[in-house]
């Protein structure tokens, strides 16, 4: 279905974001140089964006790139700390970032190298519009902050979610609306509330996130299984609706399926916004190229997720030597001054 109904595009600035976010991530000290020169181009993360955010301008999506890059190191963080009881630096971790958030640029020599990648990447990425647009993203990003704690209040108490509450968890932790926030500066356009929830605008939006996080569940499993992970929709409809293994992976698939339905079915309501909006005022045909730029994105958001689930080296179980520890991070005890400044690889 995404081959044939979804062809695979990539910015042309994607051979120099390899390049740059590499570079990046040496020098925030977010991956070893080891790890970097082994792994970094195998896990595509540039890839990922790049085959989203078409029709960016260099200098932001380079930036998204780099905060993509960041928060994937992150989520891994984050794995390692539950794995190793690391209550307290996740607690502080956590209070830091929501302060990050709303200023980034006191945080920008902040001794974690967790938080200082963050406040630089985020400080790049509230340059691109407006205050409002600004405040809206940091809002969304605090609600992706509780949801990474309450995943690992979970995690400690071993607590599997219901199929309704995990989604409406993973809808936060996948980060949804981050990722929708960031088409309109690669459109170089802040899209009006109105636009913004409109209904069919909204469920195309969903459907390509819920299809990115729920794609992400079915290629994943495998090693969530392996690092007993408890969020994953396979491990909550085992759980709590009873099913086999394969019978969840059935259930998935169907799911993942029902969103490409959805989406393609807003597509076309959010074209007819679109054109009606070239007639409002004089700047209507700008906004409805924005739309235009919004929607086409979110098209490719389709074709990227799939590509880099097949591509990535973070889904390549079969031929890690621990199933249940990534290669690429760096796994080793924390001493007090590494749980201070991060052994986030």
């Amino acid at each position: 279905m995404i081959e044939d109904a979804f062809p695979r595009n990539l910015h042309p600035y994607w051979p120099k974001l390899q390049e740059k976010t590499r570079s990046w991530l040496l020098e925030k000290r977010l991956m070893s140089a080891d790890k970097v020169e082994k792994y970094a181009d195998g896990l595509c993360y540039t890839d990922l964006m790049a085959g989203y955010y078409i029709g960016a301008p260099n200098d932001v999506l380079a930036a998204i790139c780099d905060y993509s890059a960041w928060f994937f190191v992150w989520d891994d963080r984050h794995d390692r700390d539950v794995i190793h009881g690391r209550t307290a630096s996740w607690r502080r971790l956590a209070v830091q970032l929501h302060a990050a958030t709303e200023a980034p640029q006191l945080h920008l020599d902040h001794r974690d190298p967790l938080v200082a990648g963050f406040a630089e990447s985020l400080e790049r990425l509230y340059g691109s519009l407006g205050r409002t647009w600004n405040a809206r993203f940091a809002r969304h990003f605090h609600v992706v902050i509780d949801a990474y704690d309450q995943e690992f209040r979970n995690r400690m108490t071993g607590t599997i979610p219901s199929v309704d509450e995990y989604i409406a968890l993973r809808r936060n932790t996948f980060a949804h609306w981050i990722w929708v926030d960031l088409l309109e500066p690669a459109a170089q356009h802040e899209l009006p509330t109105w636009v913004r929830k409109n209904e069919a605008f909204t469920r195309a939006a969903l459907a390509c996130q819920d299809f990115a996080a729920w794609y992400n569940d079915l290629c994943s499993l495998p090693k969530e299984l392996a690092g007993e992970e408890l969020h994953n929709l396979g491990i909550s409809l085992i759980k709590h609706e009873g099913l086999s293994l394969q019978e969840a992976i059935v259930e998935v698939r169907r799911r993942i399926e029902g969103t490409i339905t959805d989406f393609l079915d807003a597509e076309i309501e959010v074209e007819r916004l679109a054109a009606a909006t070239e007639n409002i005022g004089p700047h209507g045909k700008e906004l409805a190229d924005a739309i235009r730029s919004c929607m086409s994105n979110m098209r490719n958001w389709f074709s990227s997720v799939y590509w880099f689930h097949h591509e990535s080296g973070r889904y390549a179980v079969d031929s890690w030597d621990d199933r249940a520890t990534p290669p690429y991070i760096t796994d080793t005890e924390p001493t007090e001054q590494t749980d201070q400044v991060g052994e986030c690889a």
